[in-house]
């Protein structure tokens, strides 16, 4: 059982925003429970009830031989369930639950909150097993590939102040979302201490696009109220992310992703993916669609 979380005094207003609805997807393993704790406390604040969702993966080839889950492996993940709720309760937050079978779990997860129409999915991110196993092999990074939700990723022992905000942009449109998601957050909340944006370039000749795409962030923020350091960086972008962040002390980066592109989208070029995969503190990542984009 976790210890009961003390959400007056982290979240003070809504970082959020309206969030209608919050899906939070477990494996009942340690590396779920800074998601658990943050869903906890999100749905709380946003006043709404939270989806808890645990997919069992099958193996059609296993189950047509004979193999299924067996009932103690069920009552085991009924029990990890019901933990979770209990935590929930003690925390004023009424959930619901569901455990699903399918042969893949990003696509349950996915389908789950589009019938639900869940602004938020919080996942949990499994310990440091390489960049690239991790971006071509994980539940995480396959959801952010394929879901129009927002994705917030909480690794196992972050707790999410609230404090230090890092916005990435590349001054796309894709990216236009996730400034809008900070500036809207460092408004709204003032558990807020600072927000940063940083935009990077491969090399210095480009230093000049990073400065022009920071000035029109400047001035969108400025427009809200909202105070913002800027830095044009240079060089690796995922890895320029990862040491500004950790320099920074920041406790979230928020980051924009293309829309849902299915599995060619979980490709070894994805910025989020692997700041995500390297990264100390939690990522949102803020999704639009290619669809609305063209409306746009």
């Amino acid at each position: 059982m976790m210890d009961t979380i003390d959400i007056k005094e982290r979240y003070r207003m809504k970082m959020m925003g309206e969030a209608r609805s919050i899906l939070l997807a477990t494996d009942g393993s340690d590396y779920s429970k800074g998601a658990v704790r943050e869903a906890i406390a999100f749905s709380r604040e946003c006043n709404t009830m939270l989806k808890i969702i645990r997919v069992l993966e099958v193996n059609p080839a296993y189950e047509s031989m004979g193999f299924e889950y067996s009932g103690e492996m069920i009552k085991m993940v009924e029990e990890e369930l019901d933990a979770v709720r209990d935590e929930a309760a003690m925390n004023n937050v009424e959930c619901t639950t569901a455990i699903r079978r399918a042969e893949r779990v990003h696509e349950a997860i996915i389908e789950e909150a589009q019938s639900h129409t869940s602004d938020i999915i919080i996942m949990g991110r499994r310990g440091m097993t390489g960049l690239k196993k991790f971006i071509m092999g994980s539940v995480t990074a396959k959801v952010i590939a394929g879901t129009t939700s927002k994705v917030l990723v909480v690794p196992k022992d972050t707790q999410l102040r609230g404090e230090t905000l890092l916005v990435a942009s590349d001054g796309s449109q894709y990216s236009d979302c996730a400034v809008d998601e900070a500036i809207g957050m460092a408004s709204r909340c003032p558990t807020v201490k600072s927000l940063s944006a940083v935009s990077v370039v491969s090399d210095k000749s480009k230093l000049s696009q990073a400065k022009n795409i920071l000035k029109k962030i400047t001035d969108k923020a400025a427009s809200k109220g909202v105070k913002i350091e800027t830095f044009p960086l240079v060089g690796q972008p995922y890895k320029t992310l990862v040491n500004a962040s950790l320099e920074m002390a920041a406790d979230i980066i928020i980051m924009g992703n293309y829309g849902s592109t299915g599995l060619t989208g979980i490709f070894m070029g994805s910025v989020a993916e692997r700041v995500i995969a390297l990264c100390m503190c939690s990522v949102l990542v803020v999704k639009k669609s290619v669809e609305r984009i063209h409306n746009n």
